[in-house]
């Protein structure tokens, strides 16, 4: 009886290790879809871009293995609802179009936005995911509005607020009208975006304000072939964050410029902002700096970048705090270009081995696989 029972256990032991091997072997075999889109590195030859992100970023028929599958789920069975100033859509407002989604809204809702400028202050509350704004590409509209900080805040000044994870836009311009900041008065900084969702895309999208153009708050997020312009610290936060195919555009100031100013004070906090095949250029001359030490551990790469005059020759700054020459991350790796010369570069700074850049060349730097898709035509 005894030995019956023993080999019964040893029996169901065996189906037991055999269910775990089998569970292993699909945790692999999905952790290695994964891992293939995510650690193909971005090519050096910018023509060559546009091809590895259409390999790496595949049809969602050929990932149902590996996307979160709340988005599959969404994706599933996406709706389209009609913004037009001229009254022929659904909505001849934008906060109208987003008032008609549901908090828990569980499904692709892309709003499909007419040409023209709407004048209206917009937040997409964290309740509502899997939102797109989809406007087209010859006659992009513009989403505009004048707040500041001095009325809201800084960061609630935004145009618009996207506080839902899975948010896209694409063909879309979003700006602050406020004035240009004169330094005369407290509380000018202006944002138009505001992004604080996670896992958020946005594709030949343009962002125009002055100081704090762009609040890349927090969560994962990709900008790709998008135009953003500003003075100082116009891309800000605490976002990680692709940038891609980027043109980032200085508004000469003279006190000068700051690019970026990424908010990261520990080494636990999984941040940072990644600048790949984009372009640096405005009006100036050696006044921005490609960022600033706003917080202690700052962390922003620059890849095969081109940077045109513009950029100061130091290229970046420790906000007069001197301990964080060694506690930021300000990396540059085979950028080119008048301002790209390392010669004259901040002790903050460093020029990247291969080694050192591969985690920032990747759509694994924001774990793409698992949700980005290409925005609908």
């Amino acid at each position: 009886m005894k030995i019956f029972h023993r080999k019964e256990k040893q029996k169901k032991m065996g189906t037991c290790i055999a269910a775990i091997q089998c569970a292993i072997t699909a945790i692999l075999l999905v952790s290695a879809t994964v891992s293939s889109d995510d650690k193909s590195p971005i090519p050096a030859d910018p023509s060559s871009l546009n091809k590895w992100f259409q390999d790496n970023v595949r049809p969602l028929a050929d990932r149902k293995g590996t996307i979160d599958p709340a988005l599959l789920a969404a994706e599933a069975k996406p709706r389209t609802i009609k913004v037009r100033k001229d009254g022929s859509g659904e909505f001849k407002t934008l906060k109208d179009a987003i008032n008609s989604i549901p908090t828990g809204n569980k499904e692709r809702v892309i709003v499909h936005i007419g040409p023209g400028e709407y004048i209206e202050k917009l937040k997409i509350e964290r309740g509502k995911p899997f939102v797109t704004f989809l406007g087209s590409p010859g006659n992009m509209p513009t989403l505009s509005f004048d707040g500041t900080a001095r009325q809201y805040g800084t960061v609630y000044s935004a145009t618009l607020e996207a506080e839902a994870d899975y948010f896209v836009a694409a063909n879309i311009i979003i700006k602050n009208s406020a004035p240009r900041p004169q330094g005369q008065l407290k509380g000018e900084q202006a944002v138009a975006l505001r992004i604080s969702g996670d896992k958020s895309a946005f594709y030949n999208c343009r962002f125009i304000g002055f100081q704090d153009t762009l609040c890349d708050d927090k969560g994962r997020h990709l900008f790709k072939d998008c135009y953003i312009e500003g003075t100082v610290d116009y891309i800000f936060g605490s976002g990680k964050s692709l940038y891609l195919g980027t043109e980032l555009r200085v508004i000469g100031d003279e006190k000068g410029n700051f690019i970026t100013a990424h908010a990261r004070n520990n080494e636990a906090e999984d941040t940072g902002f990644s600048f790949v095949h984009c372009k640096v250029d405005g009006t100036g001359t050696k006044r921005a700096y490609l960022g600033r030490a706003w917080q202690q551990r700052p962390r922003v790469v620059f890849s095969y970048t081109t940077m045109s005059s513009v950029v100061n020759p130091e290229g970046w700054s420790n906000n007069f705090h001197p301990e964080r020459d060694h506690t930021a991350l300000f990396g540059e790796y085979k950028c080119n270009g008048e301002g790209a010369n390392p010669a004259a570069r901040a002790q903050a700074s460093k020029q990247l081995a291969p080694g050192q850049v591969a985690p920032f060349i990747t759509l694994g730097f924001i774990e793409g696989s698992k949700w980005l898709l290409h925005p609908p035509n």
